[in-house]
């Protein structure tokens, strides 16, 4: 895994996680899950303007410089989702009654607030609210799986990545393709992917291939695996080690080649006008090493509802 800052003007068709991941649902399988769902919330913003000018990170402010509003769906896991206790891992959701919000951008933005001496809350809204929400002083800041594009970079300001996914094949260890590298050593191989989504579109790019009618969900996407009724599968890379806990037998393609356009970069957003905190930001961002990033997204995967 790279992390990778996204130049938005280098990559004007860069797509949003969902239009990678759409309703079709990596939810039913212990080693994979997205959701959607809806809400509301209040928050004043900070202007960030002077410190912005002094170029002086250590003077960046958001809100109201205590309490760090953080946008999300709060349904839509492994990134964020809503549960009824709290725990180490969730912060309160502000807008709703009893509620927590617990997950991958949970965990970083607890970390952006600790660098920022704040204390985070979550604000639950509808994912495509939040951007408004950013510059209407309901929140002051979006984590919330979201990728930067040249729309969304228009409207706000955006942080480097602080995780990259990215799409890998997956074979059976005894597979005749288990040693592939490159994507003429597929030839003949049959390739499924999930419906509505890139994981089946990148299949495209691999020549004398049987592209197969995609599986509608991630768990039959594996399914189909295991029966042996495909011989590779597209997958998603920061969840492709623990799909190799669960089956021994599979194993992770180390390609040469690489799938165009398959990157899919996780960014925080805030209001234009404050560069002294998004310099913050990066940071902060910047010191999450690797390991940390792949360790919190496997407690993510452990801990998200089935």
């Amino acid at each position: 895994m790279t992390h990778e800052t996204v130049d938005v003007t280098a990559q004007p068709a860069m797509r949003s996680r969902r239009d990678f991941l759409k309703l079709s649902g990596m939810t039913a399988l212990s080693v994979g899950g997205l959701m959607f769902l809806a809400g509301c919330g209040p928050a004043p913003q900070g202007d960030g303007g002077d410190a912005a000018a002094d170029g002086d990170a250590a003077t960046a402010q958001l809100g109201d410089g205590k309490t760090l509003r953080v946008g999300m769906e709060a349904a839509y896991a492994p990134y964020n989702w809503q549960v009824s206790e709290e725990s180490d891992f969730t912060v309160p959701i502000e807008n709703v009654d009893g509620a927590y919000a617990d997950g991958y951008d949970v965990q970083v933005a607890k970390i952006i607030a600790e660098g920022l001496d704040m204390d985070a809350v979550a604000v639950k809204l509808e994912f495509g609210s939040l951007i408004d929400a950013l510059n209407n002083g309901q929140v002051d800041i979006v984590c919330a799986g979201m990728s930067v594009t040249l729309e969304r970079e228009a409207a706000a300001a955006f942080s480097d990545s602080y995780v990259d996914d990215d799409i890998i094949m997956i074979a059976k260890k005894d597979s005749s393709f288990a040693g592939a590298t490159t994507f003429a050593d597929l030839a003949g191989a049959s390739v499924l992917g999930q419906a509505a989504t890139m994981f089946d579109d990148v299949i495209e790019q691999i020549p004398d291939i049987n592209h197969m009618t995609p599986a509608e969900t991630v768990p039959m996407v594996v399914e189909n695996l295991v029966n042996g009724t495909c011989d590779v599968i597209t997958y998603s890379k920061l969840s492709a080690p623990k799909l190799l806990e669960v089956y021994p037998d599979f194993i992770q393609l180390e390609m040469t080649d690489a799938f165009t356009g398959s990157v899919m970069p996780d960014n925080a957003a805030i209001a234009k006008g404050q560069d002294a905190v998004l310099d913050a930001i990066n940071e902060i961002i910047a010191g999450i090493t690797e390991d940390d990033r792949q360790s919190m997204w496997n407690d993510c995967m452990d801990r998200q509802p089935a």
